[in-house]
């Protein structure tokens, strides 16, 4: 059966050639869906962690698997010929989904569900869903940045994402709106979750967190852009300390993030004593 596994996921490599050239390409140079590239690697390792239990478990045989991923070589065929990337780029992990219960069993799944489910993270999110969320976002960053400025005494006007201060005006373009924060701190989110104990209020409070996470994060990042450009001019603000703040702000999160975590655990084990 194993053998049998290894020729069908060769096949099923093979019959989504047609998608991964273009997905790649939006890993490399769409900026909001870059951490794609990482997803599969992330699987990958998480499923090797795994291998010496996988070998313990007996393979068997489920046509709930085989009903998945008819379903979804329908849905591929028929989304790739109408043009819907974003539905056949998700068949390539419901589809694998349902070939590994079909071929391996529902243990074997279950062993891997969190790894396969995490390929949904590698799928790009359209443009015009990017576009619907990240708009608001981007209200709600510059307001509360314009308030923060304010409290340095600092005189700026805000007009929808636009700050305005007296020698120079700065715009809080998509790219600043914190969904790419969000993103990016929802995928580390689960992994954090994912190497906790099994209380789920826990990871489900782990998770949740990262919204006013990355929205905090990307407020400070505008905010301190904002203090750059009143003084010392947009072109300081916007050049190379601009992209550094990017980095910066992203570091920042991840270790609010990663102390998070730690104090959950920690919660674990105190109330064991």
């Amino acid at each position: 059966m194993r053998y049998k596994f290894l020729l069908l996921l060769g096949l099923w490599l093979v019959a989504f050639i047609p998608v991964y050239p273009l997905m790649v390409w939006t890993w490399l140079n769409h900026s909001d869906n870059s951490h794609g590239i990482l997803v599969p690697l992330v699987s990958l390792y998480f499923i090797w962690q795994k291998k010496e239990k996988l070998r313990s478990i007996r393979v068997s045989h489920s046509n709930f698997g085989a009903i998945i991923l008819l379903i979804s070589v329908v849905l591929y065929l028929l989304s790739y010929a109408g043009g819907v990337a974003v539905v056949s780029r998700a068949m390539i992990v419901s589809s694998l989904i349902g070939l590994v219960i079909f071929a391996l069993g529902k243990e074997f799944f279950s062993l891997l569900a969190f790894p396969l489910l995490y390929l949904f993270f590698m799928v790009p999110v359209p443009d015009s869903i990017l576009g619907l969320v990240a708009f608001p976002l981007q209200l709600f960053a510059t307001k509360v940045s314009a308030s923060v400025i304010h409290l340095f005494s600092i005189p700026a006007y805000r007009e929808g994402n636009m700050l305005y201060f007296a020698q120079t005006q700065l715009e809080v373009a998509e790219a600043c709106s914190g969904i790419r924060s969000i993103m990016s701190f929802g995928m580390l989110s689960l992994i954090f979750a994912y190497m906790m104990d099994k209380i789920w209020w826990k990871r489900i409070v782990l998770v949740l967190s990262t919204i006013p996470l990355a929205l905090f994060a990307n407020i400070v990042r505008v905010t301190g852009t904002g203090i750059l450009a009143h003084s010392y001019g947009s072109g300081v603000a916007l050049g190379f300390l601009h992209e550094f703040s990017g980095f910066a702000v992203f570091a920042f999160g991840f270790v609010l993030l990663l102390g998070e975590f730690v104090l959950l655990n920690k919660v674990r084990v105190t109330s064991n004593r």
